[in-house]
């Protein structure tokens, strides 16, 4: 069941859109959380709902009765709009053989075993990818299915004691909008756990603090035979703005552990006007203002150099290092801990270079640390996720019911 949910969801474009000015940004998404509405109800979560927009939310009633905080399982029903997500096409590697594995959609796509060391554990295991066209969707429906996995085993198996449980299924997490229309009163929870990690047995307990930043280039469009002294080509400022990033020590691709960066990431221009949208992250928050004021500088310069041209920078808050916010509620991390063990594994505190919606859900005052659900290479063509890594997170969940229903209020 855990398998053919899994492929049932991921074949189902969800998308996200940044340039959409809906809520949910793309149809895909209400499509997928009224499927999932539909089998929680079917499997006897009586007041499962999608509402207004597109968030699915359900409870998984308590089976004594016992005083104890109520918790959540929070999953993303969006997939990145770095990659397609049409027409995937779900491949299952039964037996894995411990190869290289290469996707017959695209054989230049092959996801190799010394790029990807966490293949060799998993010979012998069911290993799911993509046939090389379009991401896989794990991030974030390997989640889901072991939410609904986990879900369907406590409701068959109510002999296990737990307290309430709250499910929610948000959308465009991946565009930074998870939670903008989901309140801490409508969740009704005590503490949060997003099922949204790699690999098994890792607990993100810190995550980057997150800054959007778009930078627009107004210029001087004329036709190029009369355009001495008059045109400002926009498009060639906006290269001369990337050049000045600071990218051999600020970048994505020469920064790991705790080192932030800035990452522009996408460019609409013309010789009038372009838009860079450009990513500031670090784990240190107040170093967000630094990169800021650092885009802010590079658009004075270029402004001196080009007078005609205007370049204004917009900065938006996206979400915070949950890790102050956990500090609040230290058994969010405690438990999880101890459900891992309990399933025979050693588990290990981790960081994430990114954010879940649990980074918006802490700083808004709901602890929410992130949980592996066996998602590898996410956002691209190269993504896989591995079956066994999937039930091991299912039969966490389990534990973690049974650890805060043993917790009074």
């Amino acid at each position: 069941m855990l398998l053919d949910r899994f492929l049932r969801y991921v074949q189902i474009d969800t998308q996200a859109d940044e340039s959409s000015t809906t809520y949910p940004s793309t149809p895909g998404q209400l499509e997928l959380g009224k499927l999932l509405a539909t089998e929680l109800q079917q499997m006897g979560v009586c007041d499962a709902v999608q509402d207004e927009h597109g968030i699915v939310l359900a409870t998984i009633p308590a089976t004594h009765l016992r005083k104890c905080p109520v918790i959540a399982w929070i999953a993303h029903v969006d997939t990145s709009p770095e990659t397609s997500g049409k027409g995937v096409k779900p491949i299952v590697h039964h037996n894995y053989d411990g190869k290289n594995i290469v996707l017959p959609g695209d054989p230049s796509k092959v996801i190799r075993v010394a790029d990807n060391p966490e293949l060799s554990p998993l010979v012998g295991k069911t290993l799911v990818t993509t046939d090389g066209t379009t991401l896989l969707g794990a991030d974030d429906k390997a989640g889901i299915a072991v939410i609904m996995s986990a879900a369907a085993h406590l409701i068959a198996h109510p002999e296990i004691p737990h307290g309430p449980i709250r499910i929610c299924f948000t959308c465009d997490e991946e565009i930074g909008h998870g939670v903008d229309h989901l309140g801490l009163q409508q969740l009704g929870a005590h503490v949060g756990y997003t099922l949204d990690g790699g690999g098994t047995g890792e607990i993100d307990g810190e995550t980057f603090s997150a800054d959007l930043a778009v930078v627009t280039i107004t210029g001087v469009n004329i036709h190029p035979a009369i355009a001495k002294g008059r045109m400002v080509n926009a498009v060639r400022i906006a290269g001369a703005f990337i050049e000045r990033l600071p990218w051999q020590s600020l970048a994505p691709e020469v920064t790991s552990e705790r080192q932030g960066f800035l990452h522009p990431y996408k460019i609409e221009s013309g010789v009038a006007a372009c838009t860079l949208r450009i990513l500031l992250r670090d784990f240190d928050t107040p170093k967000l203002a630094d990169k800021a004021a650092l885009l802010r500088n590079i658009a004075t310069l270029l402004m001196a150099e080009h007078p005609n041209a205007r370049i204004d920078v917009k900065v938006t808050p996206q979400y915070r290092n949950m890790a102050e916010g956990l500090v609040k509620e230290p058994r969010a991390v405690d438990f999880a801990e101890e459900a891992m063990k309990r399933v025979g594994l050693s588990p290990q505190r981790t960081i994430v270079r990114g954010g879940t919606d649990g980074s918006r859900l802490t700083e808004l005052g709901l602890p929410t640390p992130n949980l592996s659900c066996g998602e590898h290479n996410l956002h691209s063509p190269l993504e896989w996720t591995c079956l066994e890594e999937m039930d091991i997170a299912v039969r966490v969940l389990v534990e973690l019911a049974q650890i805060w229903g043993d917790t009074f209020v």
